[in-house]
C-alpha cells in the first residue's frame, strides 16, 4: 500500500480528534447563564462584535424597559439594554483557537473587561473577562 492510500482514513481521524473548538465559530446566538439574554455574535466592519438580542425580563418593575442605568459614562446610561453591544473588537479570525483581543461590557456593574472568546465545541462558548489579574469565566449555549 502506498501513502496515498492512507490519506483519507488519516485525515478522518484528524478531523474528529481536533476539529473541535479550532473549527467552531462564535458567530451566532447564545444564552448567557441563567438564561438571562440571549447574545448575537456577528461581524462588524472588520472585527466581531456581539449585542443583546433577547432578555428574559426585559421591563423593570415598573414595566418599562431595562436601561444602561449603571454605565460608568453618564451619557450612555439612556441605551435601552435590549440592543446594547456587549462584545467588542474581536478579531474575524482565531488565534490558536480563541479570539483574543476584544472587550466584554457588563451592564450589571457598567464596566468593561478585556475578554477572550474560545468556543469549547459547536454549541458551548466559554467567555473569559478580566481586569488586572482577576478574571471571571462563563459559559455561554448556542441558541439553536
Amino acid at each position: 500500500m502506498t501513502p496515498a492510500t492512507y490519506l483519507p482514513a488519516f485525515a478522518a481521524v484528524f478531523c474528529l480528534a481536533f476539529g473541535g473548538s479550532a473549527l467552531a465559530d462564535p458567530r451566532g446566538v447564545w444564552r448567557t447563564p441563567g438564561g438571562k439574554s440571549h447574545v448575537e455574535i456577528a461581524p462588524c466592519d472588520d472585527k466581531l462584535c456581539g449585542r443583546i438580542v433577547w432578555l428574559k425580563e426585559p421591563n423593570n418593575e415598573k414595566g418599562l424597559p431595562k436601561w444602561d442605568a449603571e454605565n460608568s459614562d453618564e451619557s450612555l446610561r439612556s441605551r435601552p439594554i435590549l440592543g446594547l453591544p456587549l462584545l467588542t473588537g474581536f478579531p474575524q479570525e482565531p488565534d490558536d483557537g480563541a479570539w483574543r483581543g476584544g472587550e466584554i461590557y457588563n451592564p450589571e456593574d457598567g464596566k468593561t473587561y478585556r475578554s477572550v472568546l474560545e468556543p469549547k465545541g459547536a454549541d458551548l462558548l466559554e467567555v473569559n473577562g478580566c481586569v488586572f489579574i482577576f478574571c471571571k469565566t462563563q459559559e455561554w449555549k448556542r441558541v439553536k
